[in-house]
This record gives C-alpha cells, structure tokens and sequence, in this order.
C-alpha cells in the first residue's frame, strides 16, 4: 500500500489536538501522525468509532455507501463484508484500522473537551480538559476538530413527557434505542422520516412490536439500493457523468452554455427517475409521492430506502401519519392535528444538532454566520482562525474518503507545501462565493451548516487534490468518468503528490 503521509524532521514537530476518535479523528490522527506531529487524539467517550460506537448505534444499522467505497483509501474494508456492511462491522474496521496504523496510543478516552481558544500572543492554542485526574489547560500548536456533524441528539420538550414516563412510557432519540426487544409487544410511535426512522421501524416490526406508527411532515425521495431491482445504485451517484447532471458552483461560462444545451436532456433523465422510483415502491398509491423535484433533494439527507419497508407500508405493518408530535399523554402522543396515538415507546429519530459547544465566542464568531453557516475554506480552515481546522465537516455520500482527503489537505496547509495557497482576502471571497450559491442557488445545499458537498464529490475532492498537486482523477476515462469513485485510486494519487510536497519542504 503507498504511503501517503509526509515526514518531517524532529525539530519541525507540531504539537496537535485532536478532537473526537470517530471516523474523521481516526484518520486525522494517522495522517498528522505519519507526517511527524506530535498528536493527542481527545475523545470524552470510552470508546473509539463516534456514530459506529456500539453504545452509540441503533440495532440494524448499516452503512448507506457500498463496502468498497466507504473505506479509507490505503486501508480496505474486508472482502468478505456484505455489500454495505452492519454497524458492527464498520467499528471493526475503524477498530482495526486504528489498531493497523498504530493511532490507538494517542486517543485519551474519557476525556471532554471543555473549551478551547486562541492564545494571539503565543500563536497557540488553549484546551480546556476534563478527565479522570480533574480539569487542566494544555497548550496547542494547532487544533483539529474531528467530532463530526452528529454531536448532539435533537430534541422535543413535549407538554405531559412526565405523564407519560410516569405512567410506563418511554421517550428517546433513535440513537439511544440501543435494543430492538423493548419494543416487543408495545404500541411503537417514530418521529422522522429519515434513514433511521425506517430502520428503527423495521427492527421494532422483526422484534414483534403491538404497533407501528411513523410520523412525518413531507415524504422525500429515497433511493433504492438497486435501481428498477437491478442496478446498484453506486453506479449512477458516485461517478462523474452523474455529477454533471448538476449545476456546479463556480460553473465557467463555457460550463453554463454547456448545461444550457443539455438542459433538456438531464430534465428528462430526472423526469424518467421519479418515475421509476415511483413504480418500483408505488409511492403515489401509498400517498408517499414527494411534492419536490428529485434533483433539487438530492443531498447529504438523501437517504437510502430500507428494504421491505414500504412493502410493511403496503401490508398495514406500519402506518403514516402526516404530521409532528405535539405533546404526551398517559399511554398516547399526539400530533399537531390532534390525533391520539397508543404508545407505550416513543422514538425520535429527528437528527442531530451540528454543534461546537467548546469553541470559545470569538472564534465562533469567525467562523459561524448568524444562521448557522459554517464560514470555511474549503470546508476545512477559516483564513481567521490560524491553527484551527475541521476534518469531516466536509460531509457526504462518501465520508470516509472526505476526512481523509480533508486531513491530507489540512496537513499541508499547515506545513504550507500546497500548490495553490490564495491569500485570506482571496479565501474571504471564495467563502462568501460558495455561501451566496448556498443560500439563493441551491437551498437544499444550505443544510448540515452549509458543509455538505453532496452530491458535487468530483468538484470537492478535485480541488482539494489540485491543490495539493495531484492529479485529481486517473488517466482512463472510462475509469474516471463512468466508474464510481474508487478510495483505491486517491492513495496512489496521494503519493505522487506527497513525493512532491516533501521535495518541496526539503528544498524551503
């Protein structure tokens, strides 16, 4: 396998923190790491894997990317894992790999991250940290915060909670519905329409639930794992004579005269899409037909269909119901619409709130707008906030290979062996650019703080590979155009681009 880290000499060390030992921690930690930093990996859980930690993950769950794309690019999944492998495997894997790449003697398990802030004076940065033996401050040449955009489970205060509770109910959120047998013989109420509801739904039907009521206010598209029962979906979304199906940001003015001529064309391909999808789960007899366009959906909330679940739908298993819930009683919830539903569990599978609740006032002013977005050069540094990077806020379809790239990409920058390095005035504008589009070119893309690349993958991860000097696809165009994204691939392309990053810094 190449090895894709850089190395440094001893007197160039960096002293670096690492927030979170999740899937973006892990990675961070193995690539700063290889490159000659000295790296404290901080992780306020006892145990690795963030969302893929077993006290973290719902029963059932499964990777939405196929095995061979959600790995990291020098370290493959398995071959004998399924096509798109459990919770359990995927904590493996990162087990393993931790284990392979020697990343382990650097976590500190146990250990919340209270806050942190930028020291102008000393060019460092402050941690606040609490452990075991107390809380204590310890000083950083950089900070990576790789905690991901699940931190925190989203919540409802719903009015008559303690009647309920109090009377045998139980409320909780998907990611704390650790065992599908509490739901035996009970009235089941889910909150959601996402990945998670349906999975949760359909552990709560295999474990013989009285009842199963889903909740939800819109349907929205899911996508098959096999197209018209027939085609793995990896074969349509992950290449990039997909990708161009989508207006770009930034698009140049021969790209817009392009997208102008095809128009037609991709409407019609959208058009032939929603009509599959809605023969092959006859969404519009089950009243489940989105409202919106296909396209314009398609995001990092775009979830996979669980298997069998709108056939549960079909059989009177689990029914829909329009709606929110807007308060509790006695052994019911309610919607907003005044329906009483029997409920004996209550399960909120209503996402996660993206928060950095550590990061000190002023930086959170640099780097978080007023409504949430996340202000980000290349969804990894903010031109005000030296020092301090994201690995993994770079969502997608594609995490694994996101952090990764992100972190290779942050390691240079901080050694400043990129090739393309704009000034801060030219990232400012860049940032508020890419914002501009967010918010009036493409809502959807407004979501996750504005940090989900989804499904621009190719565009991303081109400019992070551009700017680290590589090249950003391989030489075959069938292999770069109309295969989906191979990890494999980036490793190769990473070592060609390292060997020239490290000739650089031998040369500076």
């Amino acid at each position: 396998m190449p090895d894709t880290g850089l190395r440094q000499e001893p007197s160039a060390r960096r002293r670096v923190c690492i927030i979170g030992a999740g899937v973006s921690g892990l990675v961070t930690a193995k690539v700063f790491s290889q490159s000659g930093n000295d790296v404290t990996v901080l992780e306020a859980s006892s145990e690795l894997g963030g969302v893929w930690a077993p006290s973290k993950s719902y029963p059932g769950v499964q990777t939405q990317t196929p095995r061979d794309l959600y790995c990291f690019s020098d370290y493959p999944m398995p071959a004998n894992y399924p096509e798109w492998p459990t919770g359990e495997q995927v904590y493996e894997y990162l087990c393993n790999y931790a284990r392979h790449f020697d990343v382990m003697k650097y976590i500190h398990f146990n250990t919340v991250v209270a806050h942190i802030s930028r020291d102008s004076v000393a060019d460092k940065w402050l941690v606040t940290l609490r452990d075991e033996a107390g809380s204590r401050v310890e000083l950083f040449d950089a900070v990576v915060i790789g905690s991901g955009q699940f931190s925190r489970p989203k919540t409802l205060n719903l009015p008559g909670t303690e009647e309920f509770t109090a009377n045998g109910g139980s409320l909780v959120h998907s990611s704390a519905f650790l065992d599908s047998k509490t739901a035996t013989g009970k009235h089941v109420v889910i909150l959601g329409y996402s990945k998670s509801a349906t999975d949760v739904a359909m552990q709560t039907l295999a474990a013989g639930a009285k009842s199963i009521t889903m909740v939800y206010r819109e349907p929205a598209w899911k996508i098959p794992y096999f197209f018209g029962n027939l085609v793995n979906f990896k074969n349509i979304l992950y290449c990039r004579a997909s990708e161009v199906m989508f207006m770009p940001w930034a698009p140049s003015a021969l790209g817009k005269i392009g997208r102008m001529i095809s128009a037609p064309a991709i409407w019609a391909n959208w058009r032939a899409l929603e009509s599959l999808l809605e023969l092959q789960f006859k969404l519009k007899k089950k009243g489940l037909r989105p409202k919106g366009r296909i396209e314009d959906s398609i995001h990092c909330a775009t979830s996979i269909e669980t298997p069998g679940f709108y056939k549960a739908i079909a059989d009177g298993k689990i029914r829909m119901v329009r709606g929110t819930l807007a308060s509790c009683t006695s052994g019911h919830v309610v919607t907003d619409g005044g329906e009483k539903l029997p409920a004996d569990l209550a399960i909120l599978a209503i996402g996660w709130t993206q928060d950095l609740p550590f990061l000190d006032d002023v930086s959170r002013a640099a780097l978080i707008e007023p409504d949430g977005q996340y202000k980000l050069y290349r969804m990894i540094v903010n031109p005000d906030l030296p020092g301090l990077g994201l690995v993994g806020f770079n969502s997608s379809f594609i995490t694994t290979l996101s952090a990764e790239l992100g972190a290779h990409w942050l390691v240079r920058w901080l050694d400043k062996t990129l090739q393309n390095v704009p000034t801060a005035a030219e990232m400012r504008t860049d940032i508020a650019k890419l914002l501009a589009w967010k918010r009036t070119g493409r809502p959807v893309a407004a979501g996750f703080g504005g940090l989900c690349i989804a499904p621009y993958h190719h565009q991303h991860f081109d400019e992070l590979m551009r700017d680290m000097g590589a090249r950003t696809k391989p030489k075959n165009p069938i292999v770069a155009n109309l295969l989906p994204i191979n990890p494999k691939i980036y490793a190769t392309l990473l070592a060609t681009a390292t060997s020239r990053a490290q000739a650089a810094k031998e040369i500076a």
